[in-house]
């Protein structure tokens, strides 16, 4: 299976496109702005001080902005010029922090709709320009897409030997290879890790769950009861009231629902690294497994931080994107990610009581959120490394690495995920610069 792009790749939106991205931004900075919902899930647990009074918004501004800047230009930004896709990072997080810096609530959805327009009139603009230098840098960055979608098919072995150790980690790594292996053999136009990643997530969730059988019969043998919070309870009564708060805006989440879903359909956008690479060479089937798999790793958090802070994810579950990839129209997109939201949000303080009585599936999900951490800054760090070296040997693995050892050695200002992206961004400038001053030539693809 070739994971090379087509040199180029193109950020040139139709007008429903531009009106969808526009519209949606608007929407999720007037979220952000009344403290209902963000796409940074680490902004999520300082929103109940929020919510109660107890701190101010632009401190909350200072807060999302410090969790968010690096992703949005280090990672977002080269992601979606390299790809010709857009990603979470570049649309929800800015409208995250414009949402919540907007003192009135009339101003969030302006401030939203202008990011919106800024996405889908100037990145195109920046695209030409970069693709017309003498070197250039996001064709090399194309290179990134083989250690992404390749070394992102191992998320579930780390997973598995992280909570269930080496021996079911040694047994899920060699299934995987053979079934890597045999995809490539058998079915070379489908995505080689499919059906692997397929295989070593049930492996995971079955090992979970029957672990947490075993340790249920065990208990109901030793006459242990299960461990339920109190009605009275202050964490009890917290996600109660937070749930209620969620359920208050349901038609809001709808809205919100249709338009995440709507915007998936239209194949200009993928939910993570590996998926805007899928999007972009057209395999929507295998994008949608991809970030049908994650939502095993996120549903646990976004659950519990939804339910102890009242704010909700601004792509909820993130099932819709899964399920808008493969929608044949905006329309039923449209319905249906309004569906999967009411769902979402009424299910929320059901989802929580489960959670509370399945230990291990609540770890697994913690493990694969490492894990497919761990393999996307491998991944990432390998691409990027890759693309410096297809625009200037030598010297632009000098110029990245060095970037990206500077970052590290400097306390990491730049997150560690998009430090790497970020670093073949100013190293391609750089080696631009170098050229105008006659002190490079341009490696020759």
């Amino acid at each position: 299976m070739s994971t090379t792009l087509a040199a180029g790749t193109s950020l040139d939106f139709t007008l429903a496109q531009q009106l969808t991205v526009i519209a949606l931004c608007a929407l999720t900075a007037y979220i952000s702005h009344m403290a209902l919902a963000v796409f940074n899930d680490g902004v999520r647990p300082f929103l109940l001080d929020f919510i109660q009074g107890r701190t101010t918004r632009s401190a909350t501004t200072a807060v999302s902005f410090g969790l968010s800047a690096g992703f949005i230009f280090g990672l977002g930004a080269p992601m979606a010029l390299s790809t010709g896709v857009l990603n979470p990072w570049l649309v929800f997080l800015p409208t995250d922090i414009l949402g919540m810096l907007a003192p009135r609530k009339w101003l969030a959805p302006i401030l939203g709709a202008a990011w919106g327009a800024v996405v889908v009139f100037g990145l195109n603009g920046a695209n030409n320009v970069a693709h017309d230098l003498p070197v250039d840098f996001l064709t090399a960055m194309q290179q990134m897409s083989t250690p992404i979608l390749f070394l992102f098919t191992l998320f579930p072995v780390l997973a598995i030997t992280k909570q269930f150790g080496r021996r079911w980690g040694g047994i899920a790594g060699v299934l995987e290879l053979v079934l890597v292996v045999m995809t490539m053999k058998l079915w070379p136009d489908m995505f080689a890790g499919a059906l692997a990643m397929a295989v070593g997530v049930l492996m995971l969730i079955g090992l979970a769950v029957s672990k947490d059988v075993r340790q249920r019969r065990a208990d109901r043998a030793a006459g242990v009861t299960d461990d339920v919070l109190p009605d009275d309870d202050p964490m009890a009564s917290l996600f109660s009231a937070s749930a209620a708060r969620l359920r208050r805006y349901l038609p809001l989440f709808m809205v919100l629902g249709a338009g995440v879903c709507v915007l998936a359909q239209m194949h200009i956008f993928g939910g993570g690294e590996a998926t805007s690479f899928l999007i972009a060479k057209g395999q929507y089937a295998e994008a949608a497994q991809v970030d049908f798999y994650r939502v095993f790793g996120f549903i646990p958090l976004i659950a519990t931080t939804a339910l102890a802070s009242g704010a909700y994810g601004i792509a909820g579950f993130t099932l819709v994107y899964p399920i808008g990839y493969l929608m044949p129209n905006p329309f039923v997109a449209a319905v249906v990610g309004a569906l999967v939201f009411a769902v979402e949000v009424l299910a929320l303080s059901w989802i929580g009581k489960l959670l509370g009585k399945l230990p291990s599936v609540r770890d697994s999900s913690e493990h694969l959120r490492s894990a497919i951490g761990d393999t996307l800054q491998l991944a990432i760090l390998f691409g990027s490394l890759m693309a410096a070296n297809a625009m200037g040997g030598g010297l632009g693995i000098l110029v990245v690495g060095g970037l990206y050892l500077l970052n590290e050695a400097m306390g990491r200002p730049v997150v560690r995920m998009a430090a790497a992206p970020a670093a073949v961004i100013v190293g391609g400038i750089l080696l631009n610069i170098l050229y105008w001053l006659d002190l490079f030539t341009p490696i020759k693809g």
